[in-house]
């Protein structure tokens, strides 16, 4: 990720150099590292690679805690949620999701009960 010819700089030269500098980082994502005296002391870069960045440290960070969580013996339960509310399911039209349930006009004129001749106790 960090080319050690080209993107560590003085801070001298990157005053110098911005426009072309920051667009360099913008380019490649790469941090660059700024000397004073020779000796590094600030790191540069283009803001939407240090967001990606921060998101992969975000990632590993939640990787160890589970990890850890789990050499523990405690692996956490998935959340339960108290206040849902139940969201019925849409009504579904005659033989949807079944091929076998085809219904014809004519079948679907007759009654869907027959009576049996028994008397229900």
């Amino acid at each position: 990720m960090l080319d050690l010819a080209n993107d560590i700089r003085s801070l001298s030269d990157f005053k110098r150099n911005t426009l072309e500098l920051l667009e360099r980082l913008r380019e490649t994502g790469h941090p660059m590292v700024l000397t004073i005296n020779g000796k590094a002391e600030l790191v540069v870069q283009d803001a939407e690679a240090y967001q990606a960045l921060l998101d992969r440290v975000e990632a590993i960070e939640g990787i160890q805690r589970g990890l850890a969580d789990v050499k523990a013996g405690r692996p956490k339960d998935p959340p339960v949620i108290e206040d849902a509310e139940a969201v019925p399911a849409p009504p579904r039209s005659i033989g949807e999701g079944r091929p076998d349930a085809r219904v014809t006009p004519e079948q679907s004129r007759q009654p869907t009960t027959r009576p049996t001749g028994r008397v229900p106790r």
